[in-house]
């Protein structure tokens, strides 16, 4: 129950962290926060992106952020930016409330890698 309420807090701060420098205060949803980290691993700030493009960096932070699980692992950069990540064990079969918990946890961990939260 602890950890429930830690993680709680942390992900509100990671939502407050985030909301407050790319949405105006508005709240980001997972997916908002997904594809920033996507943004953030592929390190180009610079330009506008694609409808296939923006899925593919919500496809970087996913392999980014559950790394630290086991599931990816970081392969190489191609010649035009783009992290490749592979994949080394199967995902689990989860529903989706646990998809999203694994996800804010994993994005938890990766805030508190990066010391943007305590």
């Amino acid at each position: 129950m602890i950890q429930d309420q830690k993680l709680k807090a942390r992900w509100e701060q990671v939502v407050n962290l985030m909301s407050e420098k790319f949405s105006d205060g508005d709240p980001m949803d997972l997916d908002g926060i997904i594809y920033m980290v996507g943004l953030q691993e592929f390190g180009r700030w610079d330009r506008s992106f694609k409808k296939d493009e923006k899925i593919q960096l919500m496809h970087i932070a996913i392999c980014r952020l559950l790394e630290p699980y086991g599931y990816y692992r970081f392969d190489y950069v191609d010649p035009d930016g783009w992290p490749h990540y592979e994949l080394v064990k199967p995902l689990p079969v989860l529903k989706p409330g646990e998809q999203s918990l694994l996800m804010k946890e994993a994005i938890v961990g990766y805030f508190l890698d990066k010391k943007l939260i305590d």
